[in-house]
């Protein structure tokens, strides 16, 4: 949940005036629930007309406790539900008019099941989105998504369309894109995370293999928490790096 500054004991009911907030005490407020939001990405979303906060007279950004909300709802759409910017803009113009809008779906391309037949079937599996999706959701150009998909950074599932994973890629492929980082510069993490996941798929290999049921479950969670331990190792690597540099 957003929280909402109020005034202090004594000063009376805070005025919508007195709770407007900067961009960067928006971009703190959001942080909570949405750690990898930028003060670019609240740019670009009011660029796109997905909010309209007031403006100083020397032209500083001004956000209303509406606003910061109305961000969130559009952040957790973008994250939960993979839809269009422009679709989302209209959703939410809709509910402010007071209509009865019922969340649309991002297309054709949403999987939710595992398809498979028996015990077990309905299993929830990741969502796949169609390409005009993964663009929106990545912010970026067909000639951007092109050039990853040349340099094997993100690629469609053997099903067809993208899946949750592959839109997270996307993302932080974008979002580094944006301080100079080209996808050449980046194929040697996928090369380094694909040798990663060829030493874990080692190690769970044996249990992945064993015919009771349980056994291949408990081979499904090692190989995630390998690979937490994994992330969680390469950060560690990288922040000591940089602290040996940069000091």
């Amino acid at each position: 949940m957003l929280r909402t500054p109020t005034g202090g004991a004594g000063h009376g009911t805070a005025t919508a005036d007195d709770r407007a907030m900067s961009i960067g005490a928006v971009l703190l407020q959001l942080r909570d629930e949405f750690p990898e939001v930028t003060i670019s990405k609240i740019r670009f979303l009011e660029a796109e007309g997905l909010v309209e906060p007031q403006r100083t007279p020397s032209g500083y950004r001004k956000f209303r406790p509406d606003d910061v909300e109305r961000l969130a709802q559009v952040l957790r759409m973008q994250r939960d539900h993979y839809l269009p910017l422009k679709v989302i803009r209209e959703h939410l113009d809709a509910l402010a008019r007071g209509e009865q809008a019922s969340l649309p779906s991002a297309g054709g391309e949403r999987d939710l099941t595992d398809g498979s037949s028996g015990a077990g079937s309905g299993r929830a599996t990741a969502a796949r989105i169609g390409r005009a999706e993964l663009l929106a959701a990545a912010e970026v150009t067909e000639s951007e998504l092109e050039e990853w998909e040349s340099y094997g950074l993100v690629a469609p599932t053997a099903e067809g369309g993208y899946d949750a994973e592959t839109v997270t890629v996307a993302k932080l492929v974008a979002d580094l894109g944006r301080f100079g980082l080209e996808p050449r510069h980046l194929r040697a993490m996928r090369g380094a995370a694909e040798r990663e996941a060829g030493l874990i798929e080692q190690v769970v290999a044996p249990l992945r293999r064993h015919r009771n049921p349980q056994t291949r479950a408990h081979a499904e969670a090692t190989a995630k928490e390998l690979a937490e331990l994994s992330v969680r190792l390469h950060s560690a690597f990288v922040q000591t790096a940089l602290r040996i540099r940069l000091h």
